[in-house]
């Protein structure tokens, strides 16, 4: 499974990180460090037809992309 870890950055660095690495294979497991990018990406990939699976990691949350 390919992974990012996109804590750290602002959007819309990390949806923008989740679109160069879907180019790499699915599944892709993204990490996030807040709520506004785990919103962004999870609609980001929706709206593309993609399946997203999230949950939280203490602070942090982990989406699966497929």
């Amino acid at each position: 499974m390919n992974e990012i870890d996109a804590r750290g950055y602002s959007c819309p660095e990390p949806v923008l990180m989740t679109k160069n690495a879907i180019k790499n294979g699915l599944p892709l497991k993204v990490l996030v460090d807040s709520a506004t990018p785990l919103q962004n990406i999870t609609r980001f990939a929706v709206n593309a037809g993609y399946k997203v699976e999230s949950r939280a990691l203490g602070e942090d949350f982990e989406l699966v992309i497929s």
